[in-house]
């Protein structure tokens, strides 16, 4: 009996001995896929060596196996498989295999995360700062005062969600100009403005822009979301001529305005209308709501992610990773991008095609890159002002949530040399 019971003892500390990696799986089989990005995280910030198994059961992530990264899966509800070093070759030799369409890709460390974010409170939710918490990655928050002292260098990751770079304080004026919350975040932004030695808060948001824009060209990673990828581009486009009318600024706009618009200033749009009547909630033509409406609604509206080669188009392939290449629509005050305004050298890598937009698209500037997500939240349908804010804990496997996460972990990556 004591010989047996020492047998199985044996035999199980063999079995750990041999089981030299952790796999986080990422199809159907994971429990919790956000979290899964935040364990991924964790591994990368102790120093533990991490692999992206691209197309491999929805994108997995392969690392060394230790008892603290195991007990940090268990306590976090992640999924996980312990592996022997010869089941962990086999997953190699099959996902380098050159006639298949996956690849492997080194993460070497976690990136330094910025949210451009307002420090008063405002009426809405923000599901980027929602699922970096959730899935407990962390990050400084950043403003104007910050960004215009020139602290964005410090980051390798800068995210862009319901902002209004245009001066036009989110077009919300018709609706909610007697509300108190917009009422102080006119003050605030007109103080801060003042603070920062401009005149008015549409020459300092261009500022800020171009500041950004900097920090893209220079190497930084930056994403955007719902109106931050429209009004971005629209402040980069005007340049200084004013767009805003007098009930946001004080004086009227310049009315040749749209005749001065110059697009080789711009990120990812060209050629687009602005819309300058205050009391329309449009900035401009990029956004495609006003004619998916007509199409599209809770019940049809969804879109797909392109597949690419991991191996030859390794940056998209590993930005549209997930479990579902069918994802559920979801509007915001950008809801998608109307396909005639995107520029040429720009990649569409999620449509719809019965509304022809795209909803998640990518580009490089100068040395950096920058990604664009349509939409506001990507578990809530249309997202009100006032509405309370996702509970991600009912949400633990959204394809939606994952193409922002993907996004968080691109900038850790090992940059290799392009094969063509």
């Amino acid at each position: 009996m004591l010989k047996a019971r020492l047998t199985l003892l044996f035999l199980l500390l063999t079995a750990v001995c041999k089981a030299a990696s952790i796999l986080i799986p990422m199809d159907e089989d994971q429990k919790n896929h956000l979290k899964a990005y935040g364990i991924t995280y964790w591994a990368l910030k102790n120093g533990l060596e991490t692999d992206w198994l691209l197309n491999y059961r929805g994108g997995s992530f392969l690392m060394k196996y230790t008892q603290s990264m195991e007990s940090e899966c268990k306590i976090r509800g992640v999924s996980y498989e312990v592996l022997a070093d010869g089941k962990v070759n086999g997953i190699l030799n099959e996902v380098t295999d050159p006639s298949v369409n996956m690849e492997m890709v080194k993460l070497e460390k976690a990136p330094k995360i910025a949210v451009y974010s307002p420090k008063n409170k405002l009426p809405w939710d923000d599901a980027v700062t929602m699922v970096l918490s959730y899935a407990e990655i962390p990050y400084d928050i950043l403003y104007d005062d910050e960004v215009l002292k020139g602290e964005l260098p410090k980051y390798d990751w800068l995210h862009l969600h319901h902002e209004d770079f245009t001066g036009q304080y989110n077009r919300f004026w018709s609706a909610f100009r007697n509300a108190s919350w917009y009422i102080e975040d006119v003050k605030l932004q007109e103080a801060t403005a003042k603070r920062n030695g401009f005149g008015k808060v549409s020459e300092m948001k261009l500022e800020v822009a171009r500041n950004i824009r900097n920090f893209c060209s220079g190497g930084g990673f930056m994403f955007a979301m719902c109106s931050g990828p429209e009004t971005i581009d629209i402040a980069l486009a005007a340049n200084g001529t004013d767009i805003a009318e007098r009930v946001f600024d004080g004086d009227t706009s310049d009315p040749k305005a749209q005749s001065k618009l110059d697009f080789n200033q711009t990120f990812a749009f060209q050629n687009f209308k602005l819309d300058m009547n205050p009391a329309n909630n449009e900035f401009s033509n990029i956004d495609a709501t006003p004619i998916r409406s007509q199409i599209l609604n809770r019940t049809n509206d969804f879109f797909t992610l392109f597949d690419f080669s991991a191996k030859w188009d390794i940056v998209p392939a590993m930005l549209t990773q997930n479990h579902d290449k069918v994802v559920k629509g979801f509007m915001g005050q950008t809801t998608a991008f109307r396909k005639s305004v995107i520029k040429p050298n720009v990649l569409v890598m999620g449509e719809t095609k019965t509304s022809d937009e795209a909803r998640y698209i990518h580009g490089e500037y100068g040395k950096g890159q920058w990604t664009f997500y349509g939409g506001h939240d990507p578990e809530d349908y249309q997202h009100m002002v006032g509405d309370p804010p996702t509970d991600l804990n009912l949400h633990p496997n959204s394809p939606g949530y994952r193409l922002i996460l993907n996004n968080v972990l691109f900038p850790a990556a090992k940059k290799k040399k392009q094969k063509t």
